[in-house]
């Protein structure tokens, strides 16, 4: 091989890597919450947010998790930005996953407050508001409203290239997402939106993992 070939070959390479970042980040992230949710004392997937797993002697397992996926799902973003161009969407959609992986990081320097009888010992009800629990609903609600727009922004193009069940799927994904994240921010705390937050959230990395995958496929 040249070393024309090579130097030709490099980048091909590299944005295969980072598209296999975006195909693991969702796996990971819902694997290791998810076995988290189903063995730490007290926590209920019913009432209780993801994000309140970073709290107690424990919590250092979720923030790990917020900050390991946080930077996979970047590099996907970086990885989107090279699969996706030139073409419509080729910097908003890698922009919007890039923050929605960049406010997982907030999330994880500014965790939730401890409340509804989690961790094991904490009061009932909605308990204080901290200055860092409030920063994790802000960053959170940001990171959550960019991911959403990407999955718009990404099945408008592949409706324009013709992939009409993409498209579907782009957009069902969207607006899964964006309405489990309002019903969750409304604070109505009930068993039916903290489970329709947790199908949104699956459904999302669902569909980075899967479209990650698709141009990972088609990578030159």
């Amino acid at each position: 091989m040249t070393t024309q070939q090579l130097t030709h070959a490099r980048p091909i390479s590299t944005q295969r890597l980072l598209l296999g970042c975006g195909v693991v980040a969702g796996p990971f992230y819902v694997t290791v919450a998810l076995a988290q949710a189903f063995t730490r004392e007290g926590f209920d997937l019913a009432r209780h947010p993801w994000s309140f797993l970073a709290n107690g002697e424990l919590g250092w397992i979720q923030t790990a998790n917020f900050v390991l996926t946080a930077l996979a799902t970047i590099a996907a973003a970086a990885g989107l930005r090279r699969a996706l161009t030139p073409g419509r969407g080729a910097r908003w959609a890698p922009a919007l996953v890039g923050v929605f992986g960049a406010s997982m990081i907030g999330a994880a320097v500014f965790p939730a407050d401890p409340a509804m009888g989690f961790p094991a010992g904490t009061p009932e009800g909605p308990g204080a508001i901290t200055l860092s629990g409030t920063l994790h609903m802000a960053v959170g609600g940001v990171g959550f409203l960019c991911m959403a727009a990407a999955c718009y922004v990404i099945a408008s193009r592949q409706a324009r290239q013709g992939r009409g069940g993409w498209a579907l799927y782009s957009r069902v994904t969207g607006t899964l997402f964006l309405g489990s994240f309002v019903g969750i921010a409304s604070g109505s705390g009930s068993a039916w939106t903290n489970l329709m937050f947790v199908a949104g959230i699956v459904a999302v990395w669902c569909w980075l993992s899967l479209m990650s995958l698709s141009l990972y496929r088609h990578a030159a």
